[in-house]
């Protein structure tokens, strides 16, 4: 691929949004702890995961300036000028803003739109979309603890890449393998499920890159945008993201430091799109 996954996501959403992107304008942006939440004008809302440990420099000092992404002057401004962030090179914090921004934007198409024609579209966990079969090797980019609980249960063999191994406990560790592994420990895998935040810090396309031929794979988690056309063409089968049920009360949920815990299937529903 001559582009990134992001870049086609952009694309393809500036080409059916048309001259109607034009008119759309942030009302409310949100940089909670753990979620970062953007309300358009016209009410649409999308969320990304706030990249913090990305963000050293975001202190109460000048060094954090040019990490933010300009508080205080979010609100009217052009949805089409936040995208600009979604550029490489973009502080994680900023791009963070951006994705949701886009997000907002693709559940405007599904407003509009409906569904996509093109994926089967289904409720709940994406691991249950996916379907995984006995015997099949999974690899984790993240530490999803739901995963890794149900992956010791059944007694099958994964693998975790992690930048921070402080996130798994002491049974996990034998199966955490650090991020910088990932041309070794990818191809080894029949299942390849990675967090969506792969898009905030720019590294998902290279971590596809490893994937075995017939490799299945998921990209999981609030950021993930949900339109199937760039994600099919990359060969990816399932995409688990999340449409927001009323923006007001979901944004008022992240101001207050809420955690998925807190919006799963309450201010949130998890959405998943099947591409086989």
């Amino acid at each position: 691929m001559t582009t990134s996954l992001l870049e086609d996501l952009l694309q393809e959403t500036r080409q059916r949004l048309g001259a109607g992107l034009d008119a759309l304008t942030l009302e409310r942006a949100v940089a909670g702890i753990f979620f970062t939440g953007v309300e358009l004008s016209n009410g649409c809302c999308g969320l990304a995961a706030t990249p913090i440990k990305e963000i050293p420099a975001a202190v109460c000092c000048s060094s954090s300036l040019g990490a933010l992404p300009s508080p205080g002057k979010l609100r009217g401004r052009p949805a089409a000028d936040v995208l600009e962030d979604l550029a490489p090179g973009t502080g994680p914090m900023r791009r963070a803003m951006a994705i949701a921004t886009l997000n907002a934007l693709i559940e405007t198409l599904w407003q509009r739109d409906g569904a996509p024609r093109d994926a089967q579209v289904s409720g709940g966990d994406a691991a249950q979309a996916l379907a995984l079969r006995p015997g099949e090797r999974v690899v984790l980019v993240g530490a999803f603890a739901p995963y890794m609980r149900a992956f010791r249960k059944e007694g099958r063999h994964y693998r975790v890449l992690e930048m921070d191994p402080a996130t798994l406990r002491a049974d996990e560790l034998p199966h955490y393998a650090p991020a910088s592994a990932a041309p070794q420990i990818i191809p080894w895998a029949d299942v390849l499920i990675s967090t969506a935040t792969t898009l905030t810090n720019d590294s998902l396309d290279a971590l596809l890159s490893h994937a075995s031929p017939g490799t299945r794979i998921a990209i999981v988690g609030p950021t993930a945008p949900l339109l199937p056309g760039p994600y099919r063409a990359r060969g990816i089968q399932v995409v688990g993201g999340t449409r927001a049920r009323q923006a007001g009360p979901l944004l008022d949920l992240l101001a207050e430091g809420a955690s998925g815990y807190h919006l799963f299937e309450k201010s949130v529903d998890r959405v998943n799109l099947v591409l086989d």
